[in-house]
């Protein structure tokens, strides 16, 4: 038996291949990632049968991709394994040594003492990979569409205050921006007759099925002229509005298409409609939601999920000493932790049906007088048991 230690890096890979034994059978070598260098390893692993080898590699954001979907195009063993458990297995070493030879060294040793416990990649892994890559996408997309509503906000304030109050920007937030790009000031109002403007606000509003445009134009032309705004009109500020705006649909535009992505992707996967159908879940947590928890097998138990949600509450003892107010660990996945978050609020604000359990839980843990974040928090942990105990269910 062979195990094989691909340590994988920008652009190139060192690789190493030791028995089950421990001896060294492939010193190790370098290969470049296109093909020249996958061929060189291919000819390399062909001196062996291919059911007496594994390869182990470990997860690195999108490096590895190439390089795996050309060992899985083989149909070779192939297990990717978490970085953190790779980095405390090597930690055992007294004398810290690092560098890529060793590294694969080391990845083939841990290969070699895992070789019959290795989990095999497979193309749902796939899938969950790509989810899992768009989820962190689009949560930076969001990082950024946040600073630019601020900064909207803080332009609306000093052009056009209460213009945002009267459209309502929560539900009609594309609508605010077409206005406020072409009204970025009270004056521009004013240059029009009531009717004419009316009738530009309602033809915005239609493109977006808002059937109040003419009730938008007469609130607006009617506060107008009691504006004072804190800055005068002029060219710089204009662009600086355009560009925000523009910058804005841009990201919004985004998001939308990652989710709806994600979505495609997610129907794929067996517990797609089960997460679906589960209170507080929408279209924009769904997909997230299974791309964040990702393979429930890889969960021993329900306790293990909510460790790695990094929401839940180790015991911290010594001698006589013995805590009883303890945080969160948030050491954890942030985005599940983030997402969950927003499940919970969802459920709490929507009112669901008085026999939903993580609701009831939610509210008894505000009659007992937590606060209500707190409350949230240990609503996202009952929600997550539900969670592992429908979608294992699915995989029994």
């Amino acid at each position: 038996m062979y195990a094989v230690g691909i340590d994988v890096s920008k652009g190139k890979s060192t690789v190493a291949i030791i028995s089950t034994t421990g001896e060294v059978i492939e010193e190790p070598f370098e290969i470049n990632h296109d093909q020249k260098g996958f061929m060189l390893l291919l000819t390399k692993l062909e001196k062996y049968d291919k059911d007496d080898v594994k390869i182990l590699m470990e997860a690195t954001g999108h490096y590895h991709l190439p390089l795996l979907n050309f060992l899985i195009q083989y149909d070779y063993f192939v297990c990717i394994e978490n970085a953190l458990i790779i980095k405390k297995y090597c930690d055992v070493d007294l004398r810290k040594v690092k560098n890529d030879k060793k590294d694969s060294l080391k990845l083939a040793t841990y290969c070699s003492e895992k070789f019959y416990k290795l989990k095999k990649f497979h193309p749902s892994d796939e899938i969950r990979n790509q989810l899992q890559f768009l989820s962190r996408q689009y949560s930076e997309y969001i990082s950024v569409q946040t600073k630019l509503k601020i900064q909207l906000t803080n332009l609306l304030d000093k052009t056009f205050p209460g213009l945002k109050e009267i459209i309502n920007a929560d539900n009609r937030y594309q609508l605010l921006l077409d206005i406020y790009e072409k009204y970025s000031y009270p004056s521009l109002v004013l240059e029009k007759s009531k009717t004419v403007f009316k009738n530009d606000i309602d033809r915005l509003a239609k493109k977006y099925n808002h059937k109040i445009g003419k009730e938008l134009g007469e609130a607006i032309y009617e506060i107008a002229p009691t504006i004072i705004t804190s800055c005068p009109y002029d060219e710089s500020i204009q662009l600086t509005i355009n560009s925000c705006v523009n910058l804005l649909r841009s990201s919004l535009k985004v998001t939308s298409d990652i989710i709806l992505k994600m979505d495609n992707l997610a129907m794929q996967l067996d517990e797609y409609k089960i997460v679906s159908e589960m209170t507080g879940v929408g279209v924009k947590t769904r997909s997230r939601l299974i791309a964040e928890v990702g393979d429930i097998r890889r969960f021993k138990n329900a306790n293990a999920l909510i460790a790695y949600c990094g929401i839940d509450t180790p015991p911290y003892q010594s001698g006589m000493f013995n805590a009883t107010r303890r945080h969160i660990s948030k050491r954890g996945n942030k985005y599940l932790r983030k997402v969950g978050y927003e499940v919970t609020k969802s459920i709490k604000s929507s009112r669901p049906k008085k026999d939903d359990a993580v609701y009831q839980y939610i509210l008894k843990k505000e009659a007992e007088g937590k606060p209500k974040k707190v409350a949230k928090i240990a609503g996202l942990n009952k929600f997550l048991r539900i969670y592992y105990a429908r979608v294992k269910e699915i995989y029994n």
